[in-house]
């Protein structure tokens, strides 16, 4: 199942959760990340994070959504965004027709310089908790609609957890 995880820049979030699914989602799940105004490069505390969690840091670069619209781009089969922002834009057309998730995570690097590490440590985690949810459901045995649904619940359960 091909999932891309889009944010606006294309440097924080949509990477740590393209490394997640990748690392976690074994050969079940292959993740890719991209933005509506990619920034041209991955924010380093996004590297760090990745680092010190022992996830691969090569590899990685942000890039445009058009890279996967298109007759010749990559079917992709869930597309999970991670911003309010990139949430409400209009996106290019998909191949697979996938169908799409919000899951609304803080932008690291929007924290104080003091507190980025702290901000990505949550974001990283904020999100870890959903991809592992994601990764045990039985999304071979599931309709679109079912999925959907579950993907919601998945982001709702842990919004309401980290709110506590």
């Amino acid at each position: 199942m091909n999932i891309l995880v889009l944010c606006t820049g294309n440097s924080c979030r949509s990477i740590l959760a393209e490394a997640l699914i990748n690392d976690l989602g074994g050969d079940r799940f292959q993740a890719f990340s991209a933005g509506s105004n990619p920034t041209g490069a991955v924010n380093p505390g996004a590297l760090q994070k990745l680092q010190k969690e022992g996830h691969r840091t090569d590899g990685f670069a942000s890039k445009s959504w058009d890279a996967f619209s298109g007759e010749d781009a990559q079917v992709i089969d869930i597309v999970i965004t991670v911003c309010d922002s990139a949430a409400g834009e209009s996106c290019p057309v998909w191949r697979g027709s996938p169908l799409t998730v919000h899951w609304g995570i803080p932008d690291p690097a929007d924290a104080a310089p003091a507190q980025l590490a702290g901000a990505f440590d949550r974001a990283y985690e904020q999100l870890r908790t959903r991809i592992q949810a994601l990764t045990e459901l039985p999304v071979e045995s599931m309709d679109a609609r079912q999925l959907k649904d579950a993907l919601c619940r998945i982001h709702d359960a842990a919004a309401a957890t980290e709110q506590e």
